[in-house]
This record gives structure tokens, C-alpha cells and sequence, in this order.
């Protein structure tokens, strides 16, 4: 049986690239019309049309006669810089998680990936103050075992309890981070997107300790663009003050910043610490109560004036531990499945992407699928393949 064209496939990749009709059009030497008839499967492009689509696109010409086998719904979507933002990039990003989404699936088939670990909170999400975030950061660090101290390892905490967390250059200097909330096939999962390359680690912790925040506090059903920039911003003080306290203990961090809380050198050996900017940790000294407005201000005014504003002491770029689709691809190699294999558990449901398209979304070391590089000795990895799994449990 011949295989049809699918126009809803089409205009996935063309968002996926941030490209509108005309964009695309003009590049290809094909009307915006033309297309338009391709997208509604009211026509069909011939195979040299076709060729210049995988082309232009960077998809292989196979992924547009497929259909979807996993039904990925995409709910609200947090972005740090809403309303500074184009609707075109916000909608690249999320053709991009969803595509995540798609993967993370398939790769569901074979590995055993831990479940989402949320407590259920009881709290009114239309009227959260400082105080009751404060305790609700709290109440999720006893939830997930943490000790009252610095975080070690964020991202691999966040894995652990069902967060899935990759980063990629989203190509818009305005979008540092956000999350989404999907739904696959009925199960709900969070994916937490950082843009990585220059950030060094305390901004790294405090983004994925915002987007926690926005997972935790706020409401995934609704359509954010509805929001009043008032509403908005209120949401992401609100999602600041979380990481804040989550990240930084009110007893703890207050106990030990206490000791020379006006002194800028202190704040640099704290930095290595507790991971978290001298930025972020003087604006929780100010919150905490330790230092006054006129102290803080005096600080900033000297952060500023030593330019640490964009670059502080120590500060060089982080990137992220190999997350868990690094961990169950490698496992999958370690376990004896080939490049092509993996690349075909992909295609079979669906999803034909190039290899190194798959690399960067889902954040993978350059050449992971096209080596076989063995899973290195880890006793902390929070996946296994679901097979060794059901033996163990015999």
C-alpha cells in the first residue's frame, strides 16, 4: 500500500524550524500557497519538492509520511521572558519538547525511567504569599530526603523524582529556560528545558530551581498569553522566591551567612558552596532579613561597580551532567544494541530524525550514536533497562 504524504508533518518541522509559509517558501523557491495546500493534504509535493523540504528542514524525507503512534499533548508552557518573547520562537521551542517528549516514549519501551515524585500540595494557587512558598519549598526538600544544607546535584535530584531535564541552544538570547507539562499517552510528565553554553553553574541551579517552581506552584491548563503582564510577573516573582528558598534554607543559609553578611569576599567563598550566585544569595540575605535595604543596595552598587553584574568571580560556563537519555542510550549499548538499532527504536515509533538532530535535543554527547562508548561505573544512575528489571524481581 502506498504510503501517503502528511501535511501535519510539514508544518511540525517548518515550526520546529521557527520558519513561517513565506519563510520557507521563499527559501525553497515554492509559493507560500503551495505549501499551504502540502500542510492541509489538500495537495501533495512531488519527490523533488520533497527532496528540497528534507533539505531545507533537516528532516529526513521518511518522517513525512508518518503518523503519529504516540499522542503527545503539550499544556501551558513557562517562559522566563514571556512578553519580551515572539510567539514564532515560543512555538520552535515547543515543536522541540515535544519532539523530546516523542523520544523520551520510545526510549519508555525499553528503559525503566523513574516515576514522577510530587507531593500532593493542599494550598490556594491564586493567593500564595512569601510565607507559604517559603513552606512549601520546605516541605519538598523533607519530601525528597534533602538535607537542610546546599544542593549538591540538582539536575540529578530532579531525575531522580521523575523531572525530565535536558538543554539545548534555543537560538533566542531571551529564553534562559523554561518548562512544559505534557501529557503521553495519559501519563503526565515535566520537561525542564535550560538554553546551556555560557551560563556558569549558580545560574544553571537557579534556573532549574525556578522552572521547579512554576511545576510546583502554578496552574498547567490555561492559556499563559491571557495573562496581564501584572499577572505575569507577579508569577515569576513567585517562581524566584521558590527557587530561592528551595536552593537556600532560611535556617541553614541564614545561620552561615550571618557570620559576615556585608562582606563581598565572604559571599565568593560561599558561592562554591552553596552553588548559587552572589546575586541570588545577597537578594536571600536581604529577603532573610540579615542585611537591610540600604546594606543590599550599597552591595549591588559595589557588584556593579566591579562589573560582576554580568560576569561574577569563578564564574565559567557549566554544562549539564549526562541526564537520563545519555544514561539509557549508553545503558542500551552497554546491553548490546547498535547505533542503528536505537536510531530504528526511534523510527519504528515513528519519530525518523537525524542522529545528530537527536543528539542535540536530548542534549547527548557529540557522537553518542555513532559510537559505542560503554556505560561508565555509576552506583547513582536512576535508570535501568526494564528487562534486567523484571528478572531482578523473579
Amino acid at each position: 500500500m502506498r504510503r501517503k504524504f502528511n501535511g501535519d508533518r510539514l508544518k511540525s518541522a517548518r515550526l520546529y524550524r521557527g520558519l513561517t509559509l513565506a519563510e520557507l517558501g521563499n527559501s525553497i523557491d515554492i509559493s507560500k500557497q503551495s505549501l499551504s495546500l502540502y500542510e492541509n493534504n489538500k495537495n501533495e509535493p512531488d519527490f523533488s519538492t520533497i527532496n528540497k523540504l528534507s533539505s531545507e528542514l533537516h528532516f529526513p524525507k521518511e518522517y513525512f509520511f508518518q503518523n503519529d503512534e504516540i499522542t503527545v499533548k503539550s499544556d501551558a508552557t513557562y517562559f522566563r521572558s514571556l512578553m519580551s518573547t515572539t510567539k514564532k520562537s515560543r512555538v520552535s521551542q515547543i515543536k522541540k519538547v515535544e519532539h523530546i517528549s516523542a523520544l523520551y516514549e520510545a526510549l519508555y519501551k525499553y528503559i525503566d525511567f523513574p516515576n514522577l515524585n510530587l507531593p500532593e500540595f493542599k494550598f490556594d494557587k491564586n493567593n500564595l504569599d512569601d510565607r507559604e512558598i517559603e513552606l512549601i519549598a520546605n516541605k519538598l526538600r523533607a519530601f525528597w530526603n534533602l538535607e537542610d544544607g546546599p544542593i549538591q546535584d540538582l539536575q540529578y535530584e530532579l531525575e531522580r523524582n521523575g523531572i525530565i531535564v535536558t538543554g539545548f541552544d534555543t537560538e533566542d538570547e531571551k529564553i534562559d529556560a523554561f518548562s512544559q507539562r505534557v501529557t503521553i499517552d495519559e501519563n503526565v510528565s515535566f520537561i525542564i528545558v535550560l538554553s546551556i553554553g555560557s551560563k556558569p553553574k549558580g545560574r544553571i541551579n537557579f534556573d532549574m530551581a525556578h522552572e521547579l517552581g512554576h511545576i510546583i506552584l502554578h496552574p498547567w491548563t490555561e492559556d499563559l498569553e491571557t495573562l496581564s503582564k501584572e499577572e505575569f510577573k507577579e508569577r515569576e516573582q513567585q517562581a524566584n522566591k521558590f527557587a530561592s528558598s528551595f536552593l537556600m534554607p532560611k535556617k541553614s543559609f541564614e545561620n552561615e551567612v550571618s557570620l559576615y553578611p556585608t562582606e563581598l569576599t565572604y559571599y565568593i567563598h560561599l558561592k562554591g558552596k552553596w552553588n548559587c550566585s552572589i546575586q541570588a544569595m545577597l537578594y536571600r540575605t536581604h529577603d532573610l532579613g540579615v542585611i537591610s535595604t540600604n546594606q543590599f543596595q550599597y552591595l549591588m552598587r559595589q557588584i556593579s561597580s566591579k562589573g560582576w553584574r554580568k560576569k561574577e568571580p569563578d564564574d565559567v560556563p557549566f554544562y549539564l551532567n549526562d541526564n537520563i537519555f545519555q544514561g539509557a542510550i549508553d545503558l542500551l549499548i552497554e546491553n548490546g544494541y547498535k547505533r542503528d538499532d536505537i536510531v530504528d527504536i526511534f523510527r519504528e515509533s515513528s519519530i525518523a530524525i537525524f542522529s545528530d538532530e537527536i543528539e542535540k535535543l536530548l542534549d547527548l554527547k557529540e557522537g553518542t550514536l555513532f559510537t559505542r562508548d560503554s556505560l561508565s561505573d555509576k552506583d547513582d544512575n536512576v535508570i535501568e533497562l526494564k528487562l534486567y528489571k523484571s528478572k531482578k524481581n523473579k
